[in-house]
């Protein structure tokens, strides 16, 4: 389904279209990345999945849904504008080409900076907010090293690796991918820092400019920082950090995950070697990191590199669900009895969409208008990498 959705945005990506339209259907109740995407295809452009939008709520027994309010987005412009932030639509001049790949990227990109950083080579850098004085030391390494031979170095703007890495590739070109609005600094410490990568590099951010960073924008962000790049590299992270989400991200994307062992009684490394011990690359210095990715031998985005996540368990993931009983295919399913036969198969544990079609025996144009209704319900969740899972309405 994901492919027949992505050929069709393709085809889309040709036509005009209004920013305030696009920013109007992802701003609308219920519409995330993938349903966004979804109706554009369906539809055949953002103004005519607006205009649609209304209907298929009808359908989905949700009464009086109307889309975002022109007047929000205009505030939503205009704030950008004060700013002095650009906004870029999916697959439009300007948006990052390597973020298109990602099935739920983001359909419209505010950005503020030099834009051109966004047509160039990434590598990402994420690691601990604690890190240790060696940890910086890496990272300041890394990043000077990778922005030496052309590559930008793109981060989250977190304290400690993040803000090293940043502050190292400032005169080479760096982005920080924000959870939050990108005029607005989180944490605040690192305001002056945000200031200078405005001036000197480039600042992005899927968020409305003002917008305060909310929990449920930090894991959102960190798919944006591993999809941007060609791979991640994990400088220091403890058993449970958010920089494992973001190397989860990287793996499910197919992107190269690189880590920096550190010693088995730091616990500010327990995450990186975790990493490598699933298989990830290991990093002792710059030329670790451009020998992995085949920068300079005409490696393309995600790399070459011999070890990949991507081929073990993802990191910090839910369990894989069990395998299910052997059930009669639905195929002969009346048409109203398909949202209870996909809400059947979903948990609250996630599972991949091509699983579930699989699983229903139907065809991805069968099973789609279905799984619109249940989202725009609010009873089936989107979850990054192409996951579904069932919420408690369900």
């Amino acid at each position: 389904m994901a492919q027949a959705i992505r050929l069709a945005m393709s085809e889309l990506a040709e036509q005009a279209e209004r920013p305030e339209d696009w920013l109007r259907l992802i701003r609308s109740r219920r519409v995330g990345p993938a349903t966004f995407y979804r109706l554009l295809a369906e539809h055949g452009s953002v103004a005519a999945a607006l205009a649609a939008l209304p209907g298929i709520a009808r359908s989905a027994g949700v009464d009086g849904y109307e889309a975002c309010p022109t007047g929000v987005i205009a505030r939503e412009l205009s704030d950008g504008h004060k700013v002095g932030a650009t906004p870029l639509l999916w697959a439009q001049p300007g948006y990052p080409v390597a973020l298109t790949e990602v099935p739920d990227a983001p359909p419209v990109l505010w950005a503020l900076g030099d834009l051109s950083l966004l047509a160039r080579p990434m590598v990402a850098m994420v690691g601990a907010r604690n890190a240790s004085s060696l940890g910086l030391r890496m990272a300041r390494r890394l990043a000077e090293g990778l922005g030496e031979t052309g590559q930008v170095v793109v981060s989250g703007l977190a304290r400690g690796i993040d803000a090293e890495a940043h502050r190292a590739a400032l005169p080479t070109g760096t982005v920080a991918v924000l959870a939050g609005g990108v005029d607005v600094a989180y944490p605040e410490e690192n305001a002056d820092l945000l200031a200078e990568i405005a001036q000197s590099g480039c600042v992005v951010s899927e968020q409305p400019p003002g917008c305060q960073p909310q929990t449920r924008h930090f894991p959102m962000r960190n798919r944006i920082i591993s999809g941007m790049a060609r791979g991640v590299v994990v400088v220091e992270a403890a058993a449970r950090s958010g920089s494992l989400i973001t190397a989860r991200d990287a793996a499910d994307q197919g992107r190269d995950v690189l880590a920096v062992p550190g010693h088995p009684f730091d616990a500010r490394a327990a995450g990186c070697n975790r990493l490598l011990r699933d298989g990830a690359i290991l990093v002792r210095g710059p030329q670790d990191v451009l020998e992995a990715l085949n920068i300079g031998g005409g490696g393309g985005v995600g790399g070459q590199g011999a070890l990949a996540l991507r081929a073990v368990p993802k990191v910090g993931s839910a369990p894989e669900p069990r395998p299910v009983a052997a059930r009669p295919a639905p195929q002969d399913l009346p048409e109203g009895d398909l949202p209870a036969a996909i809400l059947d198969r979903l948990g609250p544990s996630p599972l991949a969409e091509d699983q579930l079609i699989r699983d229903l025996g139907l065809t991805p144009q069968a099973i789609a208008p279905a799984l619109l209704l249940l989202e725009l319900e609010g009873r089936v969740l989107r979850q990054p990498g192409g996951l579904l899972s069932r919420t408690d309405q369900g």
